[in-house]
């Protein structure tokens, strides 16, 4: 398959800190990579820059084979934040509705209320978001950034604040994005679920890249092996 994301030997400063220290890899087009590390690796950092949210001093990121801030990129891509990104003085519907506009959807008004439905919101739909919990406010979120079925999905943590049932619902949204085609990035700490849906997979530590390749039964059995085997403090 040819790779949807290509990043090639960047670099990011925060002062003189180096955030990411010559980072490479490849994405291939239709995979999900699992990016692990603990906090402080650098994955926030690296998918900030893969969303075109932040610049970086080296190297080179491209999607599709364009830059990440390129109107056709940022069309093309669903991202999830730790800011959420949605409105609270608004109902869950009309966020949807807003962002649907805003990405140009199709049939706006059938696509709104089948999300709704999917992450298990229709029955407050028409609720303010500032009196939603902290779960449901991820579960609107994770319809607005799969609203537009976007080529590229960048989740970062997107388990947050989720119980065991929109765990499970998660899993099956990502797992729908892989079948119709989509490229998929996820930073996470719920090791099972993430490895469990990962194709491939991207260790980081202290913002260097310790590890990438596909994902192993191996590492299905034993979550910590790579951190083990590929860090430096192991799994402690």
């Amino acid at each position: 398959m040819p790779e949807a994301i290509e990043i090639d030997h960047i670099w990011k400063y925060y002062g003189d800190y180096p955030a990411l220290r010559d980072v490479t890899v490849g994405i291939a087009e239709g995979s999900c990579c699992a990016l692990l590390g603990r906090n402080g690796a650098g994955k926030t950092t690296l998918l900030r820059i893969l969303a075109g949210l932040s610049h970086f001093e080296r190297g080179s990121v491209q999607l599709f084979g364009t830059g990440p801030r390129s109107s056709e990129t940022r069309r093309r891509t669903g991202f999830l934040g730790h800011g959420i990104g949605i409105y609270e003085d608004l109902s869950a519907r009309e966020n949807l509705r807003f962002f649907a506009n805003v990405s140009a959807v199709r049939n706006t008004r059938e696509t709104v209320d089948s999300w709704l439905c999917r992450v298990g919101l229709d029955r407050v739909a028409g609720m303010p978001v500032r009196q939603f919990s902290r779960g449901m406010r991820q579960r609107l979120a994770l319809a607005r950034t799969f609203l537009h079925d976007p080529n590229v999905l960048l989740l970062d943590e997107p388990f947050t604040s989720l119980d065991d049932r929109a765990i499970a619902m998660l899993s099956q949204l990502l797992i729908h994005a892989r079948q119709r085609g989509a490229t998929i990035v996820l930073s996470t700490h719920q090791l099972r679920e993430a490895l469990g849906i990962a194709s491939h997979v991207a260790l980081m530590e202290n913002g260097k890249l310790r590890y990438t390749g596909e994902r192993t039964q191996a590492m299905l059995d034993d979550p910590g092996l790579l951190y083990r085997l590929h860090t430096e403090l192991g799994a402690a």
